[in-house]
């Protein structure tokens, strides 16, 4: 069994969360008043896209969080996120 120190970044616009090798462990994502979504993808803005996450409109902010399951997904070269009316995404990586 693989075990590793996770980390964690946090943003509001999109961006890169890690610059390497890395799995994604979890995320905290944080709704706007209209529907949104948060896009992760392995290499940057024109990367692989590896997870999609479908928000609807939460004008009340409530948060989701979701951890992924066995070692997480892995991203080769970095860990980017691309996010779309949504007011803040903290990414548990590791």
């Amino acid at each position: 069994m693989m075990q590793t120190d996770v980390k964690s970044a946090s943003n509001t616009v999109t961006s890169t969360f890690f610059n390497g090798p890395t799995r994604l462990k979890g995320v905290l994502v944080t709704a706007n008043a209209t529907a949104g979504t948060v896009v992760f993808k392995d290499g940057g803005e024109t990367g692989s896209s590896l997870l999609t996450i479908t928000l609807p409109a939460n004008a009340t902010s409530n948060p989701l969080y979701m951890a992924l399951p066995g070692e997480g997904i892995r991203f080769s070269t970095s860990l980017f996120a691309n996010l779309t009316a949504v007011n803040a995404v903290t990414a548990f990586y590791g």
